[in-house]
């Protein structure tokens, strides 16, 4: 089987279930954006030595998964697909913050991002996701998007950036606190 089918070369690429659309659409924006979340995820799981946080992305990387093929489908404003996502899956990653949330120090500053490899890795990808929820919000003013989706989003941002505090303290370094000049 050839990877390339030729079929995108003037500019529009295919939707899962059927149809055609313009690269540019926010449908492929936001499909974009999730995709690149996901490389991104994957990088930073790569440097994870705790397996229980590798676990946890490699769990987050199948939601994400989900969550695409949801965005391909070709839906009009009150017609969306399932997304596959399960109902309380934006609730275990709550459950995965707090537990977070108890084994570090209290926030104090805004943090800046960077520290250990890994930390900055997923300081990275905590960004990338803003921007993918950026991309799905967008989204959903044209056409239906699972209301989790936009919740998972949301939540899996504050996990990585708990999981990037988590890592530099594990090396000693700590949060690297924001101190106004």
């Amino acid at each position: 089987m050839k990877i390339y089918t030729r079929g995108g070369d003037a500019g529009e690429t295919g939707l899962f279930g059927g149809g055609r659309i313009g690269k540019e659409h926010e449908r492929i924006e936001a499909l974009g954006a999730v995709d690149e979340l996901n490389a991104a995820l994957g990088w930073a799981n790569a440097q994870l030595t705790r397996d229980r946080s590798r676990e946890r992305l490699e769990q987050i990387q199948h939601d994400l998964f989900a969550i695409g093929a949801h965005l391909a489908m070709p839906t009009e404003k009150n017609a969306a697909p399932d997304s596959n996502i399960p109902l309380g899956q934006t609730g275990v990653l709550e459950r995965w913050i707090d537990e977070l949330s108890e084994e570090l120090p209290e926030l104090r500053a805004f943090v800046i991002p960077g520290g250990a490899p890994v930390a900055a890795a997923l300081h990275l990808s905590r960004t990338v996701c803003r921007r993918a929820e950026r991309a799905v919000v967008r989204l959903s003013r044209s056409y239906e998007v699972d209301e989790l989706i936009l919740a998972y989003l949301n939540r899996l941002s504050d996990l990585l950036f708990m999981l990037a505090r988590q890592e530099n303290h594990s090396v000693g370094t700590g949060d690297i606190e924001w101190v106004k000049p």
